[in-house]
Order: structure tokens, then sequence, then C-alpha cells
């Protein structure tokens, strides 16, 4: 049985109706777990096995104050 379907009975005995369902809420969990406990985006795109960093920048905004403790300051404004 594909992990998709195992989610989405889970969820179904539990009586959540979340958004996302499936395999996608396990890796969109794991990636805002990893992001709210300092992990890179590379390190999550590695670990998601994602080609291109723009598909793990996706799973990064769900976590906007995670993701400006990531970013550098812009040159020249306040910190």
């Amino acid at each position: 049985m594909a992990v998709c379907c195992i989610v989405r009975r889970a969820l179904a005995r539990a009586g959540i109706d979340a958004p996302l369902k499936g395999a996608h809420l396990l890796r969109r969990s794991l990636a805002c777990g990893m992001l709210r406990n300092g992990a890179s985006l590379e390190e999550i795109g590695q670990i998601l096995r994602h080609r291109h960093p723009e598909t793990t920048q996706i799973y990064a905004k769900v976590d906007l104050e995670a993701l400006r403790m990531l970013a550098p300051a812009w040159p020249g404004s306040a910190s």
C-alpha cells in the first residue's frame, strides 16, 4: 500500500480534515520542522531529494519567522 493511502486513511480514522493529505503532508511537516530547528534550505532539499532549490523554497514559505532568521540582512538596512 502506498504511503499516501496510509496517511489518508489515518487522517480519516482520526477525523482530521487537513487541507493537505497523503505523503505531501508528511513531507511538508518534515520540512517545516527541520526549518524551525535550524536546518538550512540546502539540507532540507537534500533530505527531500529536491533537484532544484526553488522547490525547497515552496516549503520554507510556511514558516516566515524561521525564514527571516535564515536570510541575511539586506546590505545597508538595519538588521
